[in-house]
């Protein structure tokens, strides 16, 4: 199994950014995608997460208006569009998978596989 996230970078607030999560070695509609993402001192949150096979999503209040999750099922990659960036949301931001039944949930603990991570750092 790989995850592999990418994508990630310097940018000014206000700015985009547009992270892929590309993922192999396991049944793609078996599976939910989820995005985290960790502050240096803080724990590692739960933004953003997708099923793949219906299309259902969860955004935290954190991100909901400004971030969208999508998924390219033939690619078997999801992506998060990060728009109006805040210099709060600089983070090393992580893809996972979840083997799960029903809405994907935002829990780390609940994903399998990880990514090795990717850094997104906003200026003010």
């Amino acid at each position: 199994v790989k995850v592999v996230e990418s994508g990630g970078g310097l940018v000014q607030a206000g700015g985009s950014l547009r992270l892929s999560c590309a993922a192999s070695g396991f049944i793609w509609d078996d599976y939910a995608i989820g995005w985290f993402r960790q502050a240096p001192g803080k724990e590692r949150e739960g933004i953003s997460c997708i099923s793949p096979s219906d299309g259902s999503t969860y955004y935290a209040d954190s991100v909901k208006g400004r971030f969208t999750i999508s998924s390219d099922n033939a690619k078997q990659t999801v992506y998060l569009q990060m728009n109006s960036l805040k210099p709060e949301d600089t983070a090393v931001y992580y893809c996972a998978a979840d083997r799960t039944v029903g809405a994907p949930t935002p829990i780390p603990i609940a994903y399998d596989y990880w990514g090795q991570g990717t850094q997104v750092t906003v200026s003010s």
